[in-house]
């Protein structure tokens, strides 16, 4: 390797390393921030906090990386431009082309250490912070409770409540409860004014004591299926033991893994097309049901099986009135029928449609998102000489508006494809698409020492224009 090879990364791994780390922290520390509330003051370990700050670096590796390397190449070749150095080497006969080589090598290297982390590493912090959030919630119960709205994580029960307090937020107020665990619907409703989670760790067991509330309960008769007298009752205090098994202790490594976050491009792949079947298959049975409803061919039925040959081309002008009439109404109960089945299977139909969009864009994600590093360098390089400034200053301004247009485009165009306005493909690459013509532009005018707008193409017509006004009025 020549010295002026070595020279040149020196001076981009400095910063880069700087810069990564920077963003990192940055990256982690907003993680951390965000489930502050579900982590302050709930006595929860200093082993919890760190598995989650390194599984969550680990996933914010491949954000931090792009934005490393953009900032560190716009100050990399800020310096080199600020101190002369670019024209120095070009004065030797050095062409930049020559001299970012390096760096290029070092990007598509990079390219692939991000690409190996989406593949292999980002989908195991996943997978791990995952179980490391169900372990939190088999410990803490209390945890898996959402005030304001009816909580349906435990089987057979559906929990509501106005307000937790207490030091570890174990204390109710106001509590709503649905038992649903006997499967035959909502018939056990209990209220009371105040509740008490109280779990031990390890238990498959939470007791729900409440007080001062009120109990119903309705009967009914499943061999003659009448309503038989409810039970109702006032109590002091009553204590419901809740089966919290389902916030199973481990999961095993080897277990079926449903979100598409936890798996790998391999995996992913083999996914997709079971999903594509199983969705064309719930479109062909949607398709079928409505065919059948619809019974077009018996809409009418002939009186006999001798059909006169001499028919309207207008098919209701072949009966009359009575017989029209009683193929319009049958035609719109039919149509209104297969209207509520559309209306009813809506939800349906977008909810798998979105599951199977969100498998698809992640896989090209995984690609499009890896090759970030390569295209935004190409962005920050021309950039930073064409500006010829250094440092953390105007870098850092530069840096951060183009990959937060960058991102932006990113989750604009996977919005869409998850909407199915674009496909899973487009969606994952608008923002490969937009940002290579802006780098082949501003490489483009770096290699030939152009600013990055030549404001006198703009301003000389003007200019001209002014003048030749002027000299005609001299005349």
């Amino acid at each position: 390797m020549k010295i002026l090879d070595k020279y040149i990364l020196k001076s981009f791994i400095r910063p880069f390393v700087a810069t990564f780390l920077i963003v990192l922290f940055v990256l982690v520390m907003q993680a951390l921030w965000l489930a502050f509330d579900d982590i302050a003051g709930k006595g929860i370990g200093l082993i919890f906090i760190f598995k989650f700050l390194f599984y969550t670096s680990l996933i914010v590796t491949p954000q931090a990386l792009p934005i490393g390397v953009l900032l560190s190449s716009i100050m990399a070749l800020g310096n080199f431009s600020e101190s002369y150095e670019f024209a120095a080497a070009k004065s030797a006969g050095v062409s930049l082309q020559r001299l970012v080589r390096p760096l290029i090598i070092l990007t598509i290297f990079m390219s692939g250490i991000n690409f190996l982390f989406l593949n292999n590493v980002y989908p195991y912090a996943m997978f791990k912070q995952k179980n490391l959030y169900i372990n939190i919630k088999k410990q803490k119960p209390a945890l898996a409770l959402i005030p304001g709205s009816f909580n349906t994580e435990i089987p057979g029960y559906h929990i509501k409540f106005d307000e937790k307090y207490g030091e570890e937020e174990n204390l109710l107020k106001k509590v709503l409860i649905l038992d649903l665990s006997e499967g035959k619907g909502n018939k056990k409703i209990i209220t009371a004014k105040h509740g008490k989670i109280i779990s031990e760790e390890g238990s498959r067991y939470m007791t729900l004591v409440l007080f001062n509330g009120h109990f119903f309960e309705d009967h009914i008769s499943y061999k003659t299926r009448k309503n038989m007298p409810s039970s109702t009752a006032d109590f002091d205090e009553y204590s419901l033991n809740i089966d919290i098994s389902s916030f199973s202790n481990e999961i095993p490594d080897d277990g079926n893994i449903t979100s598409y976050h936890m798996l790998s491009l391999k995996q992913l792949k083999d996914t997709i097309p079971n999903l594509k079947i199983y969705y064309d298959d719930f479109i062909d049975g949607r398709a079928k049901s409505l065919f059948n409803n619809a019974e077009g061919n018996k809409l009418y039925q002939y009186p006999d099986s001798l059909i006169n040959k001499k028919i309207d081309t207008i098919t209701l002008e072949n009966f009359n009135d009575r017989s029209e009439l009683s193929i319009i109404r049958s035609s719109i109960m039919k149509a209104e029928k297969a209207l509520s089945i559309i209306k009813n299977k809506k939800g349906t139909l977008k909810l798998k449609r979105k599951i199977l969009n969100l498998y698809e864009i992640e896989f090209y994600n995984r690609v499009a998102f890896s090759l970030s590093c390569l295209i935004l360098f190409f962005i920050g390089a021309p950039l930073g000489s064409i500006i010829r400034k250094g440092g953390f200053g105007l870098p850092m301004i530069l840096a951060i508006s183009i990959y937060v247009l960058y991102f932006f485009t990113n989750t604009f165009g996977r919005n869409l494809a998850e909407e199915s306005s674009l496909t899973a493909a487009l969606g994952s690459w608008v923002a490969a698409i937009i940002m290579i013509p802006i780098g082949f532009f501003l490489t483009r005018r770096a290699t030939k020492d152009m600013g990055m707008f030549n404001i006198d193409v703009f301003l000389q017509p003007i200019t001209n224009f002014f003048k030749k006004l002027k000299s005609k009025k001299d005349q």
